[in-house]
């Protein structure tokens, strides 16, 4: 097992547990697949993590140092002027906190007795206090980056779920969003040790109706002992019964041993575990 991934969660950190809360990303795994948030949150086996993208972390880090200078100076940015966007970005105490991973804005659920939370990158205010949720995202692609693939409807739901939780806190949000979009360039005649970034604003007009139902079929789920069905388009629920068949099958045939995990007994090498 590598030093990234620890597949059992501590039990504290489990659905009943005192440090357990539905984040955004949560959320969003239980659209893509019920069975995976099922076992991640219930049971307490967590998905294989991706890579960290240090670049798009960079990026990121970096657009929030850069709008926090126009935050402190009650200015607009150069890209807001570019596009027309009537805001500045929002100065409130609490920015720094709904901005910090496993922070983040928070709701006490009451119909569910849940804590729902989530990160945000940004929020601007226009002239009449509405509010603007705002997230930065960074690729590096051929043409103009649009919202308009389907994987980019995680995008969306994360932008509204944002939206949902600082209405729950009592702040007039609108339904307009904006996605910050920084695409590197690959078309340069040379590296010279810097990436060039094309940024453009993509507005996103979000609808948060879904959410109330999703949170009542969540705590429905989790609160059922039995196991919900894979997500149509869940990659790991098939590799993890491919794989578990298959290796029954070989057991069962005795054309191969179970081996435990742990490392053998040099004094009792024939100690042997179970493969499950």
């Amino acid at each position: 097992m590598s030093q990234y991934y620890n597949p059992k969660r501590g039990a504290a950190w489990n659905y009943g547990g005192k440090n357990w809360k539905l984040s955004r990303s949560k959320i969003d795994l239980f659209c893509e697949c019920p069975r995976c948030f099922y076992l991640d949150n219930k049971l307490g086996v967590k998905r294989p993590p991706g890579f960290p993208f240090n670049l798009n972390s960079a990026v990121d880090a970096l657009l929030k140092k850069e709008f926090d200078v126009h935050r402190k100076a009650k200015t607009r940015h150069p890209l807001m002027e570019e596009y027309k966007i009537n805001a500045i970005p929002f100065a409130h105490k609490d920015i720094d906190t709904w901005r910090e991973n496993f922070e983040g804005v928070r709701v006490h659920h009451k119909p569910t007795g849940m804590i729902i939370s989530g990160a945000i990158d940004d929020v601007w205010v226009g002239d009449n206090d509405e509010l603007y949720v705002v997230d930065y995202k960074a690729t590096s692609k051929d043409g103009e980056v649009t919202l308009d693939a389907e994987w980019q409807d995680g995008y969306k739901r994360q932008m509204e779920v944002y939206q949902w939780l600082l209405r729950q806190n009592g702040f007039k949000v609108s339904d307009t969003g904006y996605f910050v979009y920084a695409n590197a360039v690959k078309d340069l005649d040379e590296f010279n040790d810097q990436l060039i970034f094309k940024t453009k604003i993509i507005q996103y007009d979000g609808n948060d109706s879904w959410i109330e139902k999703t949170l009542g079929d969540i705590h429905t789920c989790l609160n059922d002992e039995r196991v919900p069905g894979s997500g149509d388009e869940c990659d790991y629920c098939p590799y993890r019964e491919t794989a578990g068949k298959t290796l029954q099958e070989k057991v069962l045939k005795k054309s191969i041993k179970p081996v435990s995990q742990k490392k053998v007994d040099k004094d009792n090498p024939s100690e042997t575990g179970s493969l499950f």
